[in-house]
């Protein structure tokens, strides 16, 4: 098996991505220009990305995760889809995310979580902008 980084979006993060691009340029974060890039580049990766389905067991695990960390319907999904990778894989798997209270759910559900700056809005449902991330 590969050592190399492989990304495994859960197949809503399609809208997800788009979504939070969208809001990125209403808030004025990016220009429109900038978000339509990042938008084609996500695009372009799309189909050389895993992509985790939306099962109905899933969703059950979903059910669980936004019941029990407070989450908004599509965060539960997320962090199951990731779970449910982590188990698949058998290796720690690092959620992304610049929404505290999936960061905090993350933490609390034994995963690593990035970037660590998120963890000062951790579970207070507050928001950190990406640029406020660590550059890597």
């Amino acid at each position: 098996m590969s050592s190399a980084p492989v990304a495994q979006p859960s197949i809503i993060s399609r809208a997800e991505v788009a979504a939070a691009l969208a809001k990125a340029v209403r808030v004025v974060l990016v220009t429109e220009h900038v978000a339509r890039r990042a938008q084609r580049a996500f695009d372009r990766d799309w189909h050389d990305l895993l992509r985790a389905p939306v099962t109905e067991a899933l969703v059950d695990r979903a059910r669980t995760r936004a019941w029990n960390h407070a989450l908004r319907g599509y965060d539960a999904v997320q962090l199951a889809s990731a779970l449910l990778w982590q188990e698949s894989i058998g290796m720690d798997v690092i959620v992304g995310t610049f929404d505290g209270q999936p960061w905090a759910a993350a933490q609390q559900a034994g995963m690593e979580a990035w970037p660590v700056e998120a963890r000062a809005a951790g579970g207070r449902g507050r928001r950190m902008r990406p640029s406020d991330a660590e550059t890597e």
